[in-house]
């Protein structure tokens, strides 16, 4: 669970310095890369040790696969709430597929 946790915080951080600064287009580009760099610097601290904890419990296909479960999530939530962006159909269709992914995955052949 612990590296469950960190992966998620970890996507908060790299999500809000990636896509936050959409919000705010008016501010200079050099600032934009400057702030958005400070706030992925814990997304690393998080990251790091979420991979060095799971592995062995997962494999390194396993945690990718998490991982971009949980980015996802994390940017779907981002992207409605603080962007203010619709959800639409087949955004719902691609991600059902995205989690038929994970099934095939994670079950054992």
């Amino acid at each position: 669970m612990a590296t469950i946790l960190l992966l998620i915080a970890s996507n908060v951080f790299m999500t809000v310095a990636w896509y936050g600064h959409l919000r705010h287009r008016d501010v200079a580009l050099w600032k934009v890369i400057l702030i958005s760099w400070l706030i992925a610097l814990p997304e690393y601290v998080f990251q790091v040790p979420a991979n060095r904890m799971g592995y062995g419990t997962f494999s390194a296909i396993e945690l990718k696969t998490i991982q971009e479960v949980i980015t996802l999530t994390v940017f779907v939530l981002f992207s409605t709430f603080y962007l203010g962006e619709q959800i639409k159909w087949n955004h719902i269709c691609g991600f059902c597929l995205i989690l038929a992914a994970v099934y095939v995955t994670f079950k054992e052949w």
